[in-house]
């Protein structure tokens, strides 16, 4: 995520709602992709969840009110335009978790938005669109946390940092986050949208069958049952990012989609940070350069493999230097992932169909 400046040249962040400097109110506004101040003119305007409940700090540019007119409708924002469903809000406790998991959400999209994939709401468009349906299990125990076409289910409860931490030993999960259940189900979303209209002899479909599998030769549901059942192979980190990745190719996909956009986040970070590489940064052995190798049915470009590798090897620098940091602060490694070859190679075709879909729009 970048980093921004307030008026007063205060240093702003992306969740922030105020200037510790000058005490101003600032917002997110899409738009312009900047941290802005909400001033006395009124040309923006808190969301109407932030101006409600404090739940959004994205700004909207609010419907001048005619003379003598009833008050214009109170506006959502681009981010509180996608969730359709949210919790029953006269739980104070729902208030406070539905805003954290709208905040997860935030950044997903604005991480979207970077790579330039749009995410059309789907009461626009049905078919290509996407919706969110932000629940509590506690009032609708029987929807899971998934996706099903385009629309993403996520349940606040898991906003609560001791019942997430439970579910994650529950799972010997190395990491659970908000934002990463966002990023996951939104890997489901993509390869539907880009991979299921797709014929069986499609260069971009048979790519994916050579990299994550063939998704039809076992049934999904009792693969994911099975895994649960049994656990994963001994070797799985040879071959994928996570053990549950190794469960299903669309697992696999949309695991390692959602460690990509970790990626693409995380050195943005750095970035913003003005963080460089030096002497001094631990040495992390390149991977070679196979790794950066799409399938020989796509198009073949070295230079484009180099880059890739380049930006792969960068972020492998600065996550050795996250972990070492956490375990001084006397913390579990930050970033816990191995990653093989085979990984490498599934980033890469996810880099390269990222690119081709940011070039045709």
């Amino acid at each position: 995520m970048k980093s921004f400046k307030c008026k007063c040249g205060n240093l702003l962040f992306f969740d922030n709602s105020i200037c510790l400097q000058c005490g101003s109110s600032v917002g997110y506004e899409p738009e312009r992709r900047e941290m802005c101040v909400i001033d006395a003119k009124g040309k923006l305007a808190y969301c109407a969840n932030g101006a409600t409940y404090g739940a959004c700090n994205w700004l909207v540019k609010p419907v001048p009110q005619k003379a003598g007119a009833p008050p214009p409708p109170p506006l959502l924002c681009k981010s509180c335009q996608l969730t359709q469903t949210i919790p029953d809000l006269t739980d104070p406790n729902n208030v406070v978790l539905w805003a954290r998991t709208e905040a997860a959400k935030r950044r997903l999209l604005v991480t979207f938005d970077l790579l330039g994939i749009s995410l059309p709401p789907k009461s626009v468009d049905p078919g290509r669109g996407i919706a969110f349906d932000l629940i509590s299990r506690k009032t609708s125990p029987e929807l899971m946390m998934g996706h099903l076409n385009g629309n993403i289910t996520v349940h606040v409860d898991e906003a609560d940092d001791t019942e997430r931490e439970i579910t994650r030993n529950h799972l010997n999960e190395p990491v659970r986050t908000m934002l990463g259940h966002f990023r996951h189900e939104s890997g489901h979303y993509i390869w539907e949208r880009w991979q299921n209209p797709l014929p069986p002899d499609d260069p971009q479909r048979l790519a994916f069958r050579e990299i994550f599998g063939d998704e039809t030769q076992s049934e999904y549901s009792a693969a994911i049952a099975k895994n649960y059942q049994e656990g994963p192979a001994p070797d799985w980190q040879s071959h994928f990012i996570t053990a549950y990745a190794s469960s299903h190719p669309w697992e696999d996909w949309a695991e390692t989609w959602g460690f990509y956009l970790q990626i693409v986040d995380g050195l943005e970070t750095v970035d913003a940070m003005g963080l460089q590489q030096g002497r001094k940064t631990p040495y992390v052995k390149p991977f070679p350069p196979e790794a950066g190798t799409l399938p020989s049915m796509l198009p073949q470009k070295r230079r484009h493999d180099a880059a890739f590798l380049d930006w792969l090897n960068r972020w492998i620098t600065f996550s050795t230097v996250l972990n070492e940091l956490s375990k001084s602060l006397g913390h579990a490694p930050l970033h816990p992932f191995v990653l093989s070859i085979p990984v490498a190679r599934k980033l890469r075709l996810i880099h390269w169909l990222v690119e081709e879909f940011r070039n045709a729009g």
